[in-house]
């Protein structure tokens, strides 16, 4: 027989975890987690979290800072509700108990961060996504209707007359279905379909491949923002080193030590994060050499008090953050696209909603505004929740990227075998190192169109599969169509064989759910 319950939320993020501090008030929930509940992105943010708090600060400013780090492709009513709802809801986290650091005189110390026009960053040393975490928890856990099952893994969704209704997952015990009056995603990103990545092992777009198996619509799937600062030591995890450091004045060097980012771009380390990468990246293309972060010509020990966790990262690999220059590269970190959804969560599938990173509102454009990331999963989360407990919810989804002239576009079809596997890889090594190579932070139409070829046949070898690859193989598909069919350049999705931004053509929304 299978369970039933009001609310089926799928992940353990910020997200999630802000919804269900809401539905448990009106009902039972039930938390599906596949790994550990702290094991989510939520938990890795570093930075903090992004709201207009300071006496000279604005929600206005802030709408502003992230429109411009979109790359003319944010949905202007999603940051709208983003920077204004924000305030309320950071608040409401000081509230609950998150104890963000605070200057000598008690009040918020505020951090800035590449693109950001003024401090505005909340966070905890640079473990803000961890403390986060650690409050809503507290929070939820508070209310008797919550139960989670940790080492569940969602492996479909259950929809009947149109309407999802449930889901069937995998645990030690073996398969289970349960049934729920509403359903949410909230299962964070996909860094893992890629090579190298700042995200977990459990970020492997598992919400994206649930929702579109089941018929909901995905779209801005192309736009996948690279992290510029990412450790690059080899042997040694790709752990990230946060926006934070440049915003306190950290400085990225060539091989000869010279400051180089001005070069290519005039706001230098500030910058938007797909320019510092791609500057990254056209240095060591020029050079030859690595590029390195350095904190040097500041006080030691406040580097190392300020940023504890990235210290003892550095620590790890035998370099000293506050005196050493730490060698960075590029890695995947955030996917702007994902389940579309409108300004409440609710997905283009009746009794389906999404939030968080695995959600697309449209609200970052072609490329996130730095600590936005935990704003929209707390913000969306909360309207998520709102709207799940509307009595009848059963209208008929709206998408608010229907109003900013979306345009759903047909995938590209290759008749394509499985493809051969170099000698001495598995296939997870060889699809991630495809998308890598070939949907990373440079493409083409040459290497899309091999990608896809490539991704095709994994695909087809899937069969009903919906474990083990089927995530990265099918998230990476829909990637690489997406980035095929945009032919432009636009914020972090970059086209060598179309240079420029084309707004006559490409300032759309390009979705897909064809199958």
């Amino acid at each position: 027989m299978p369970r039933r319950t009001d609310f089926l939320i799928i992940g353990s993020g910020i997200a999630g975890l802000r919804a269900a501090a809401d539905l448990a008030l009106a009902g039972d929930v039930l938390i599906l987690t596949k790994a550990d509940p702290t094991e989510s992105n939520t938990g890795y943010a570093q930075g903090g979290i992004a709201a207009a708090v300071a006496p000279d600060d604005s929600p206005r400013q802030h709408a502003v800072d992230t429109v411009n780090a979109g790359d003319g492709l944010c949905v202007d009513a999603a940051v709208e509700v983003l920077v204004q709802d924000g305030v309320r809801y950071v608040r409401e986290l000081i509230d609950w108990g998150a104890r963000f650091d605070r200057d000598s005189t008690g009040a918020l110390s505020l951090g800035r961060e590449g693109a950001h026009g003024l401090r505005r960053v909340l966070h905890a040393a640079d473990a803000t996504g961890r403390e986060i975490g650690r409050a809503l928890w507290d929070r939820v856990a508070e209310q008797a209707r919550v139960r989670v099952e940790r080492n569940a893994r969602a492996h479909e969704l259950i929809v009947k007359g149109g309407r999802c209704v449930g889901a069937r997952y995998a645990n030690e015990s073996g398969i289970h279905e349960v049934q729920a009056a509403a359903v949410l995603l909230a299962t964070g990103g996909a860094g893992q379909v890629f090579r190298e990545t700042t995200n977990p092992p459990i970020a492997t777009g598992d919400g994206v491949m649930l929702g579109w198996f089941a018929g909901a619509r995905v779209t801005d799937l192309e736009f996948v923002q690279f992290h510029p600062t990412a450790l690059d030591v080899p042997g040694a995890p790709r752990f990230l080193l946060s926006e934070a450091l440049r915003g306190e004045g950290a400085q990225l060097l060539n091989a000869d030590g010279e400051r180089f980012m001005t070069r290519y771009e005039a706001a230098g380390e500030l910058a938007s994060r797909d320019l510092v990468s791609r500057a990254i990246v056209r240095e060591q293309r020029r050079t030859g050499r690595p590029v390195y972060l350095s904190m040097a010509h500041l006080d030691p020990e406040w580097t190392r008090s300020r940023f504890p966790t990235v210290s003892d990262a550095c620590k790890s690999v035998g370099l000293d953050l506050g005196t050493d220059r730490i060698p960075v590269g590029p890695a995947a970190h955030y996917v702007m696209g994902g389940v579309e959804t409108d300004l409440w969560g609710r997905t283009t599938l009746m009794g389906l909603y999404a939030a968080g990173e695995v959600a697309c509102t449209g609200v970052h454009g072609a490329n996130r505004l730095a600590s936005n990331s935990l704003l929209e999963g707390l913000v969306f989360g909360a309207r998520a929740a709102q709207a799940m407990l509307l009595p009848g919810e059963n209208l008929a989804p709206f998408s608010i990227l229907a109003t900013e002239a979306s345009r759903l576009v047909p995938g590209t079809n290759h008749d394509s075998a499985t493809p051969r596997l170099v000698p001495g890889t598995n296939r997870e090594d060889a699809v991630r190192s495809l998308m890598w190579n070939a949907v990373g932070l440079w493409r083409d139409r040459a290497g899309l169109e091999q990608a896809i070829a490539a991704l095709d046949g994994w695909y087809a070898a899937l069969g009903a599969d919906r474990g083990g690859l089927a995530p990265i193989v099918t998230v990476g598909r829909l990637m690489a169509r997406a980035a095929l069919r945009r032919e432009e350049t636009r914020g972090s999705h970059a086209r060598a064989d179309f240079p420029s931004r084309d707004d006559v053509k490409f300032r759309i929304h390009l979705g897909d759910n064809i199958h």
